[in-house]
């Protein structure tokens, strides 16, 4: 029997303690490979655990060695390469939800935005709304697992001011044909500013059930996402940051939100001026497959084969959405002053927009080998039904879309030729006329030269609903807006031998939607273009020193309405290695650097970055000391940011921080420490 959840976290604090490890069998990941172009080398026993089956020439069938260890290993939704468990630790925004190249209003879990250019590149309905789209969670990045045995990840991260993250992760196989997982997150950051508090909440569970003659198979995702983020529109003078009595920011008066009605407990993330916004997301995925049949038999075991060839797909899809800017403390007095905005004094204020959206897709399917099973092609058809309402029914609409969709993947057994191209167009309804085609091709030049990657995508888009007279966002100026066309080209070279990559992007802009101010959005009807090169390398400096640099460079034609910095680059020392036998270590200095440009401003009540042209914001670099470590599945994070902070003039004090947006300051030196555990149970 399986030792209760809470038992088994104290064993297996005491065994880490002890040195004696937690696991007593290791992870092992072999023949991946194989799994992903051919299941049918691989069987489970009574107990779900994976066996390799014989090849014929041994008489009696022979347990694999994996057998009494866990395997795992996962794929992304509506993809077929496996992948397993990422065990490293010297690069610590792996495992954090916020990405290094990108950046919030001054604390974790406010609105983020991209340093790079990054447009909406999918067809069909979008409500507008994509400020905290880095922190949730999506069916592209839900992972289906396969494992022997469950398995369960915890983490927590306790940062200044309160600032924590908490996720839980757990799968396991019922037998050997039906797997599920449940992950959570949540985070709070109370901020360095009044009104300034954040949090999120995540959830998401994911079943995945084949009947044992293969034939049936189905697929359930359910996700929530939670945002509660307050705004303060920023400081009211950021020029006394630099007079501060107690050396605290959150003394000084924002923009908007009552300065009594602030609060900073890390449990409590009431919004009383800001933005709430909601997901839910159900999906029901399954297929019936109809092919051949063959058996391998041994002298102790007849195994059932099944080799699909054709297959019919439903798949059903619900989300329901709302997004809701309230102020229930409203001064019109500085709502005029900085925003421009007329409103009654002390009349709660409040936007809300709520949609639900249904779909349904069939799809045939064809599997032209039936040893590759990553080789298939798709033809479909959807039909979606939209319902919104805004300021809780005081208007309504329902629409529909008809699309036709179709795909074609072919990952080769060989594993050097890995394509890939996808379309959709919609034929009817209210986004009539948008499109989306994706095609990539990547090659294996050879273990020594690594591989080559090229694509090319296209998107037609209409305009966001938020742009629509129906929305309750009060967006000053909408109009008849064109549809949104992309063309982007992308390439990367790869070789893993040496340790670098290079990649470029090239976008084609016509008809760019964009806000120019609080409340105002524009269309730039003429065609630009923007490039982004890249290349990262590491370079080994000696036994147990390595130098990590990662470099951005981005242009554009013209003078778009697009704002991006020239120049980001990421750069890490670290002194690492195995120096005792469970004991991996990583710790150095890392640097983050984007050349001045005119960072965009941000509208509290949309929800909308917009781009501005009076104010440039030239920061110092961002500098972290870093000790990160593993003991066997054990692993610790102790990192101090914003060191770049620290004012000489005052003596040794850090209090002259970088800033994100107009108005809006980042934080002083940042101590952030994680923990990451994962066990079998």
């Amino acid at each position: 029997m399986h030792l209760p959840f809470a038992r088994n976290i104290l064993v297996c604090l005491l065994l880490l303690l002890s040195g004696n490890g937690i696991l007593q069998a290791q992870t092992r990941f072999g023949q991946l490979g194989n799994l992903q172009s051919n299941t049918g080398n691989i069987t489970y026993d009574s107990q779900g655990r994976m066996m390799k089956k014989n090849t014929g020439n041994d008489s009696l069938q022979r347990r694999d060695r994996n057998a009494d260890s866990i395997t795992i290993y996962y794929k992304f939704f509506d993809s077929s390469r496996l992948r397993t468990i990422d065990s490293s630790i010297n690069d610590f925004t792996t495992r954090f939800p916020l990405p290094y190249y990108y950046h919030t209003l001054g604390n974790y879990s406010t609105a983020s935005q991209s340093f790079f250019f990054n447009p909406i590149m999918r067809p069909g309905f979008d409500a507008g709304f994509h400020q905290y789209d880095v922190y949730a969670y999506t069916l592209e990045g839900t992972r289906l697992f396969q494992t022997t045995r469950p398995y369960t990840e915890l983490s927590y991260v306790l940062g200044s001011k309160a600032e924590q993250l908490l996720s839980v992760l757990h799968t396991q196989n019922r037998n050997s044909n039906l797997n599920f997982s449940v992950e959570y997150r949540f985070n709070n950051a109370p901020g360095n500013l009044k009104n300034q508090n954040a949090s999120q909440n995540n959830f998401r569970f994911a079943v995945h059930y084949q009947t044992l003659n293969k034939k049936y198979e189905n697929f359930f995702v359910f996700i929530s996402n939670k945002s509660a983020s307050s705004e303060n529109g920023g400081l009211q003078d950021v020029s006394k940051l630099d007079s501060l009595a107690l050396n605290d920011p959150y003394e000084l008066e924002t923009r908007m939100g009552r300065a009594g009605a602030a609060g900073r407990n890390p449990f409590n993330t009431a919004v009383n001026t800001g933005n709430i916004y909601k997901n839910s997301t159900f999906l029901y995925r399954h297929h019936y497959d109809i092919g051949s049949r063959d058996s391998l038999v041994t002298d102790s075991v007849t195994y059932q084969l099944f080799y699909p060839r054709f297959r019919i797909e439903h798949t059903f899809r619900y989300t329901g959405s709302n997004y809701n800017f309230l102020d229930k403390f409203v001064d019109s007095a500085r709502y005029q002053k900085y925003f421009n905005y007329s409103t009654p004094s002390n009349v709660p204020l409040s936007f809300k927009d709520a949609w639900s959206d249904l779909n349904n897709e069939f799809s045939l399917i064809s599997f032209p080998d039936k040893n590759n099973l990553a080789q298939f092609l798709k033809a479909g058809i959807a039909l979606q039904n939209l319902k919104g309402t805004f300021n809780d029914s005081v208007a309504t609409i329902s629409m529909y879309n008809l699309s036709v969709l179709g795909e074609y993947r072919n990952r080769t057994r060989n594993q050097v030729w890995d394509l890939e191209a996808t379309g959709q167009l919609y034929l009817n309804g209210f986004h009539a006329g948008d499109y989306a085609a994706y095609i990539s091709m990547k090659r294996m030049l050879g273990k020594k030269l690594g591989y080559l990657n090229l694509g090319f995508q296209n998107v037609n888009r209409s305009p966001s609903f938020i742009l629509n007279s129906l929305s309750s966002f009060p967006v000053s100026n909408r109009s008849a807006y064109g549809k949104e066309n992309i063309i982007r080209l992308f390439g990367s070279y790869e070789n893993p031998r040496n340790g670098w990559k290079l990649g470029a992007e090239y976008f084609a802009v016509n008809n760019y939607l964009y806000f120019d101010s609080f409340f105002t959005a524009r269309q730039y009807g003429s065609l630009f273009n923007v490039l982004h090169l890249n290349a990262e390398k590491k370079f080994r400096l000696s036994r147990y020193w390595n130098w990590y640099t990662e470099i951005h460079v981005q242009q554009t034609t013209g003078q778009p309405p697009v704002n991006i910095p020239f120049l980001l680059t990421r750069n890490r020392i670290a002194f690492e290695g195995n120096f005792a036998t469970n004991l991996f270590l990583s710790t150095g200095l890392e640097l983050r650097y984007n050349t001045a440009y005119k960072a965009d401003g941000y509208s509290p009540m949309l929800g909308q970055y917009f781009v501005q042209q009076t104010n440039t914001i030239s920061n110092r670099p961002d500098i972290a000391a870093f000790l990160h470590f593993r003991i066997k599945s054990f692993k610790g994070f102790f990192r101090l940011e914003n060191l770049n902070t620290l004012n000489l003039k005052k003596g040794f004090t850090f209090d002259k921080p970088n800033f994100m947006a107009n108005n809006y300051p980042g934080t002083a030196l940042w101590i952030r420490f994680g923990l990451w555990w994962n066990f079998v149970n």
